[in-house]
């Protein structure tokens, strides 16, 4: 519930207060930021969010002061509000009073210590007649604010506990030969009457008349934008100048007043920056020096780079040139090696059966134009039709009905048409229901069942491996993407492949085990359909580098065939190292594949 103007600003010392008693400091802009939301009724939790980028961690602690002490300020409020109010207005009256019976005392004193000869008759009488007027106008004052005090009991009291001043100052006027003004006391609970002369003006009990405070009315527009002003100019407040007449100054705290330090001139020695320059040059080259080997480690692992480094070529051999010794033999074979036997002649291996028995005879299917369909078919009716009619001469079936629709009616059936035509209509119509149901019958007799349609397309996906098993190898540089896992799980499921998924650091292996055409089909897949340079960086792997992300790509690098089938279901397995990956294929007796995949991934340009 959001509090009016006057009673915020009635809050704004007790919110001072708790500011200065939290942060140890007074802050107008916290006070201002405070009293706004207490104004707006907000609760602690939205002051505490309101108060967090001010305050920081103690907001909290904070907000639950500023609550206890605007609890405490209006319970006290109630109490002290009025009587504070008035206070000062009696100090204030108390203070003219003393003035005005310090001025009569002097008046007295210069016109009995001065004598005939030093203040003539006519001044003295003039002077005595301004003393008594404004003691007049001070009692009179002082007895229409008691008057109206009288209005209100239990904050100062009626108009006969008045204090010590106002007897002193209603003796002097005794004592000066000076009537004291008749007081009237107004009943309390009565409101002031309003009373109107004979021409409609607004006047007092004396018949004065008395000028009534208007209320003009304004927009809303410029009541917002003036309310916009004072917050504004609220948020610019600064504390005055004039601390020390405030009540909540303390002497005891130091203030330094903000001084600029003169700063001189600060030289450096000759030649100090250049070697800072040249220190900075080297650290940068030996960190990218350090990077290049990390790089390097990570990608094709310690063992793979050693054994890269020992069969690389020492020196380069222009492409005309023949050696006497391939670099690759250099390692094995001494260098002065005389090969004996070494002829022109080309000697073939010895020919090895394949796994699988292909001589098998091929047949290929006949297709048949459009042309000879129809044909076949003409002939095939015609063949039925026949024997039909050979059962119906030798008395084994009965003729069949002939075959009457509404547009053939007449010609078929002749004058019983004529005779008794709604009848011959009717029986029309039967026949022409009782064709369409034989029709559909045979139709839902012809349709599979739910397990039976399941299981034709499982024998279309399924294909015959008797002749041999189809096999794909696929490297991929980053599969951690869980979309790109899940097309890859979920098409050889649907294609009803084997295989497995080895993940390893730029050597994510796939291997696919099934018959061509499913393989055929997850070819497509792999190398075109999915889109493996795309990133998305909700889903990718985090510690992966922004270049194996921009280059990720997919590489076929072994298809063939085997014999049987090596692996069980499509599953993936994580392998942090070479040797852990080596060792589930070699499981499955593949060991072949990982280490073809290995030496592609060492070999190839990481630019690729």
């Amino acid at each position: 519930m959001s509090l009016p103007k006057r009673e915020v600003e009635e809050m704004r010392p007790w919110v001072e207060r708790t500011v200065k008693k939290v942060l140890g400091f007074s802050e107008p802009t916290v006070v201002t930021a405070a009293l706004h939301c207490v104004g707006k009724g907000l609760d602690k939790r939205k002051t505490a969010d309101q108060l967090r980028p001010f305050l920081d961690d103690s907001a909290g602690g904070f907000v639950e002061c500023l609550f206890e002490a605007l609890e405490e300020s209006r319970s006290s409020r109630g109490n002290k509000g009025a009587g504070e109010k008035h206070r000062k207005r009696d100090l204030k009256i108390k203070q003219m009073m003393e003035a005005a019976t310090k001025q009569i005392e002097e008046r007295k004193k210069q016109l009995s210590g001065g004598g005939a000869s030093s203040i003539a008759p006519s001044q003295a009488a003039s002077f005595m007649n301004d003393a008594i007027e404004k003691a007049r106008k001070a009692a009179e004052l002082q007895a229409r604010i008691q008057s109206q005090l009288a209005m209100k009991p239990g904050i100062l009291g009626a108009l006969g506990n008045a204090g010590p001043h106002n007897l002193v100052a209603l003796a002097n006027l005794h004592a000066m030969g000076i009537a004291p003004p008749k007081v009237e006391i107004r009943e309390v609970n009565k409101p002031t009457p309003l009373i109107l002369d004979d021409k409609g003006r607004t006047v007092d009990a004396s018949g004065k008349e008395v000028e009534l405070t208007h209320r003009m009315p304004t927009l809303k527009a410029n009541i917002r934008a003036v309310k916009r002003e004072q917050f504004r100019q609220q948020l610019k407040e600064k504390p005055g100048e004039d601390l020390e007449s405030t009540s909540y100054f303390d002497q005891r705290v130091s203030i330094t007043p903000a001084q600029r330090l003169r700063r001189g001139f600060k030289f450096h020695d000759q030649g100090r920056f250049e070697k800072i320059a040249q220190r900075i040059r080297t650290k940068a080259q030996l960190e990218r020096l350090q990077n290049e080997i990390a790089q390097a480690a990570k990608k094709t692992g310690i063992q793979a780079s050693t054994k890269l480094a020992l069969i690389a070529p020492k020196k380069v051999i222009g492409d005309g040139s023949v050696p006497h010794i391939e670099w690759w033999d250099s390692y094995i074979l001494p260098y002065n090696l005389e090969l004996f036997g070494v002829t022109n002649l080309v000697e073939h291996p010895a020919q090895i059966s394949p796994p699988v028995d292909t001589d098998k005879p091929v047949t290929l299917g006949v297709y048949l134009t459009k042309k000879e369909q129809k044909k076949l078919r003409r002939q095939t009716r015609r063949e039925g039709q026949k024997e039909v009619q050979e059962k119906v001469r030798l008395g084994l079936m009965p003729p069949p009905e002939p075959k009457v629709r509404i547009s053939n009616l007449m010609r078929v059936l002749g004058t019983e048409a004529v005779q008794d035509p709604t009848k011959v209509e009717a029986h029309v119509r039967a026949q022409m229901a009782k064709r369409q149901k034989v029709h559909e019958d045979a139709n839902a007799a012809r349709k599979l069942t739910a397990e039976q349609r399941k299981e034709k397309n499982v024998k279309r996906l399924k294909e015959d491996l008797s002749d041999g098993v189809h096999i794909a190898v696929y490297r991929i540089r980053n599969l951690h993407n869980p979309a790109k896992k899940f097309k890859v799980e979920a098409n050889a499921n649907q294609l009803y492949l084997t295989g497995t998924v080895v993940l390893h650091r730029d050597v994510n292996l796939v291997v696919v085990e099934g018959g061509p055409k499913s393989q055929k089909k997850f070819k497509k897949l792999m190398l075109h359909r999915i889109k493996w340079e795309e990133h998305n960086s909700k889903r990718d792997d985090p510690d992966a580098d922004d270049d194996t992300k921009r280059n990720n790509k997919c590489w076929l690098i072994w298809n063939g065939t085997a014999k049987e089938r090596n692996f069980g279901e499509m599953k993936f397995k994580q392998c942090p190292t070479e040797n852990m990956a080596r060792e589930h294929f070699k499981k499955h007796g593949t060991e072949h594949y990982w280490d073809l995949a290995l030496s592609k991934s060492v070999l190839d340009n990481p630019d690729d």
